[in-house]
């Protein structure tokens, strides 16, 4: 139920009682920290992966459950195993900005990574989409999570 003008609306919360609406519609996360987090099916096969193919830094947190991938730019991301049930993501979870595009795409492919194709993005030989957004190409991890190498914007 709300009361007052609209300068200074009043709301009866139904545990607190009555409160200001502006507080309640105050951003409760705006200062929490992030970070990002996705499963695998083989923690092993995903710490070569990314540590060695893609040469990334990682830290065992746990050797049976739990790895980071340390991100020069920010928090790092979590990757967790999750052997029954897990089905690779259907989007992509991680993208990696580049200066160029077209050397990264040559350099992973040389360490065996293969570059996904998909339908109606004109992608050249490489898999690398171009002049529709930023220069980007799409790879998938042991797991069959997708990647991307993307235009530094």
């Amino acid at each position: 139920m709300t009361f007052g003008s609209k300068a200074g609306l009043l709301n009866v919360c139904p545990i607190q009682g009555p409160c200001n609406l502006r507080e309640r519609g105050a951003p409760m996360l705006a200062n929490a920290k992030t970070f990002n987090s996705f499963a695998v099916d083989d923690l092993a096969k995903a710490q070569e992966f990314y540590g060695e193919t893609l040469g990334l830094k990682v830290s065992v947190l746990d050797e049976n459950n739990l790895m980071s991938l340390d991100r020069a730019d920010g928090p790092d991301t979590l990757v967790y195993l999750k052997p029954d049930d897990f089905e690779p993501a259907t989007y992509t979870i991680l993208n990696f900005s580049v200066d160029d595009v077209e050397e990264i795409v040559d350099g992973l492919a040389a360490r065996g990574v293969r570059f996904e194709k998909y339908e109606g993005f004109g992608q050249d030989e490489k898999g690398i989409a171009r002049g529709n957004g930023p220069d980007i190409a799409w790879f998938k991890d042991p797991a069959g999570n997708i990647l991307s190498v993307l235009k530094d914007a």
